[in-house]
């Protein structure tokens, strides 16, 4: 007998993430090749900066289509939590799939070679800054696969925490009652 119970929050944010991750895997491919190709850095950083904006949209349509237009802050922002949380795992198994199988430390190499070119010209307080960036990319290039998905995962969730907050109280819409 099949039930007609209605979809709950979470299985829409599940929806949304679904989204919001293959957006964040293919802007993901634009980071390795940007190392290659310049412009592609810049769009990758263009699409990373858009990620708020596209949560607010999700949100925001989530409200309108499923919420009836209101919506208050704390259902706003754990929708955002859940999206984005859904996201994260998305994006881990193709961070995953990349570190494991096809990277083999360019990231890491680029990074680093990057930040040397830039030590061999800097100056004063700017060299200790670097030094410090040499040693924890060093650090980071030890990593496994694993640890760097982890890192990822850890990370993404850190920053959906932080964006969640105001786009929740951007997203929320109360009736207004007369």
């Amino acid at each position: 007998m099949p039930t007609d119970k209605p979809i709950t929050l979470q299985e829409h944010a599940m929806r949304f993430g679904t989204f919001m991750g293959i957006f964040w895997i293919f802007k993901f491919i634009f980071l390795p090749l940007g190392f290659t190709i310049p412009l592609l850095q810049l769009l990758f950083v263009l699409l990373t900066l858009f990620v708020p904006v596209l949560g607010y949209i999700y949100v925001r349509k989530f409200r309108n289509t499923y919420c009836n237009g209101e919506i208050s802050f704390f259902r706003a922002f754990l929708f955002t939590l859940y999206m984005y949380l859904f996201a994260a795992l998305l994006a881990a198994v193709a961070h995953y799939v990349y570190f494991r199988f096809i990277d083999q430390g360019f990231l890491a190499d680029s990074y680093l070679q990057q930040l040397e070119s830039i030590k061999a010209s800097a100056q004063g307080e700017m060299v200790s800054s670097i030094y410090q960036l040499l040693q924890a990319f060093d650090t980071i290039s030890s990593f496994t696969p694993l640890q760097l998905t982890f890192q990822l995962i850890f990370q993404n969730i850190f920053y959906g925490i932080l964006l969640a907050i105001p786009t929740g109280l951007v997203a929320m819409k109360q009736k207004k009652r007369f």
